[in-house]
């Protein structure tokens, strides 16, 4: 298994695997939502974002970006998921940062379990003003 740097050769492959994943993890957002956000994830935050893939066998499995101190996306392809790939990527993305903070979907409870066993704690609630559904603010610091 290797993270390395996000090229610009790996967009398509990372755009796949985050439109699956979203898709398989968000059944309560309408799938055109995903869809329409497309371009914006490849015209605007990939771009803007450090963002590392995962890759084993030759294949990309998933990848995480990291937009200041916000964990702004990590995404596992949904046949890897539940094989230590998100936990891989996430301990890669602690050595990136001192502290991390994210938004999720409250209805997404398998990410919300998984970033609790992680080590990351709720600090708010609010709407994500796009979907209208409720998320968690969450935050993990490497001093706790």
């Amino acid at each position: 298994m290797q993270i390395r740097p996000f090229t610009t050769a790996d967009m398509e492959t990372v755009l796949t695997i985050w439109l699956d994943a979203s898709l398989l993890a968000h059944h309560f957002i309408p799938s055109r939502y995903w869809h329409d956000n497309l371009g914006p994830m490849r015209e605007l935050y990939l771009p803007a974002a450090d963002s590392y893939v995962l890759w084993q066998d030759g294949k990309a499995l998933g990848f995480y970006s990291l937009y200041e101190e916000t964990l702004a996306a990590i995404f596992v392809t949904p046949a890897q998921q539940g094989h230590g790939y998100g936990k891989a990527l996430l301990a890669h993305a602690k050595q990136q940062r001192q502290t991390l903070r994210l938004q999720v979907y409250q209805q997404n409870r398998a990410s919300c379990d998984f970033y609790l066993a992680q080590g990351f704690q709720i600090e708010a609630e609010q709407q994500d003003p796009h979907t209208g559904c409720a998320e968690w603010v969450m935050a993990w610091s490497a001093e706790d």
